[in-house]
């Protein structure tokens, strides 16, 4: 079920999953960014004037989603920016000067990042597995929630983890160990201190990208919890705008199949089941 930053809601509907490719052919991008801007939308609408589709099936005041996908994907044109919430700002608003029966919207996209090959800037392939993520809500006199992501991290490190020291009882199998190969996937959200410092054209997420790469590449950790803390507070320590942050973690570590001693080993996927440690942090 959908979440409002502005309370329940008795209904809403949308369209979700609006892919949009805008490719900046004549090599001319906005603002310095990638000359293709892809992302996947999710445009969610509420108000009173849509209740009685549900009620009696008067659809008089309905916007049919068909029109809705349309919408995204033929103003995409018009937007000149190339992050993501300035997007969904962009979207959102045009969305409600349209449709005055729409009382509130809320706008998700997820990047579909692409990068330009080596010395090109006509040829590009695909990018990440990380993906920004960002979530805007609207209504008529506010922006009551923006919302800002990266989703889709998948970070190894060949040594320096540690976990051991944990309760040992009856269920216990697993060893005690002092450096392991660690594989981890992350999410992280973050809100903001203020709504417009959700507009930073990038700086933000390109920050936050930095500072997981940085921190998981130097921190020799006691466990994966520990990992996702220290990053956690240096987002908060060297990001101001950044009001509060949430971080999942999944512990992918592979599982062995044969090592020699610590300086050489062979391994494979881990099994399905795979741990996953959650942490808020507000400032």
């Amino acid at each position: 079920m959908r979440q409002f930053a502005s309370g329940w809601k008795r209904s809403y509907y949308g369209k979700g999953d609006v892919i949009v490719y805008r490719l900046n052919r004549d090599g001319k991008a906005a603002g310095g960014g990638s000359f293709v801007f892809g992302a996947s939308i999710t445009i969610l609408v509420y108000g009173d004037a849509l209740w009685s589709t549900y009620t009696t099936g008067d659809n008089t005041g309905l916007i049919a989603t068909d029109s809705m996908k349309n919408f995204i994907q033929r103003e995409v044109l018009n937007y000149e920016g190339s992050d993501l919430e300035d997007c969904c700002r962009f979207l959102g608003a045009k969305f409600l000067d349209i449709y005055p029966q729409v009382e509130g919207v809320q706008m998700s996209a997820i990047e579909i990042p692409y990068a330009a090959l080596p010395n090109s800037d006509v040829s590009f392939a695909p990018a990440g597995p990380d993906r920004a993520t960002a979530r805007l809500e609207l209504n008529r006199d506010e922006a009551v929630e923006i919302a800002s992501g990266i989703r889709g991290f998948k970070l190894l490190r060949l040594g320096g983890s540690a976990f051991h020291g944990f309760v040992r009882d009856q269920y216990t199998t697993l060893p005690d160990i002092a450096n392991r190969p660690l594989h981890m996937w992350l999410d992280l959200e973050w809100l903001y201190t203020e709504s417009s410092a959700g507009f930073s054209s990038g700086a933000v997420t390109a920050a936050v990208r930095r500072i997981v790469r940085e921190v998981f590449h130097a921190f020799e950790s006691g466990s994966i919890q520990q990992v996702i803390y220290q990053i956690g507070t240096k987002m908060l320590a060297d990001i101001p705008s950044i009001a509060e942050v949430h971080l999942e973690a999944n512990n992918r570590t592979w599982d062995t199949i044969v090592e020699r001693g610590e300086e050489l080993g062979v391994y494979t996927e881990a099994r399905p089941p795979f741990g996953v440690l959650g942490l808020r942090l507000k400032r």
